[in-house]
């Protein structure tokens, strides 16, 4: 499933907040990736992106966002996308992964997997850490 998304100029600035995480979703792990694609079918959600072949799928109900992943990761994580709106807009100005990184450094925050040196200055990268209950976070930036 493949569709160009639509482009906006930067985040709705009226939204509270004071570091811009973009898109939220909850990636699941499951252990079957079509018995949850049916269940959270029976909720509303459609497939959006994904495949089953590579063995995770992207759900959409609205502005909410469910990531089926099967045999890709041990628990559940919670997932932001910087540059990505819910409404699954790219948004052109926005703060990026290297930034929310050196951020969460400078506040003393540990990070499990730091931006890799190879990933360059700009463009796609990511960071996990996990918060003080063991919760897993994952700052993906796709583009």
């Amino acid at each position: 499933m493949s569709f160009e998304l639509p482009v906006v100029p930067h985040a709705d600035r009226s939204l509270p907040g004071e570091l811009e995480l973009g898109a939220f979703s909850v990636s699941l792990n499951v252990a079957d990736l079509e018995a949850s694609r049916l269940f959270y079918g029976h909720l509303g959600f459609v497939v959006s992106g994904g495949s089953v072949d590579e063995s995770y799928l992207i759900l959409k109900n609205g502005e909410t966002t469910i990531g089926l992943f099967h045999g890709m990761f041990d628990s559940n994580i919670l997932t932001f996308n910087p540059g990505l709106t819910n409404r699954m807009e790219r948004i052109e100005e926005h703060t990026d992964v290297r930034v929310i990184d050196n951020s969460l450094r400078e506040a003393g925050v540990e990070l499990t997997t730091p931006i890799d040196p190879e990933a360059g200055d700009s463009g796609p990268a990511h960071i996990a850490l996990v918060d003080p209950d063991g919760n897993s976070i994952l700052i993906d930036q796709f583009f």
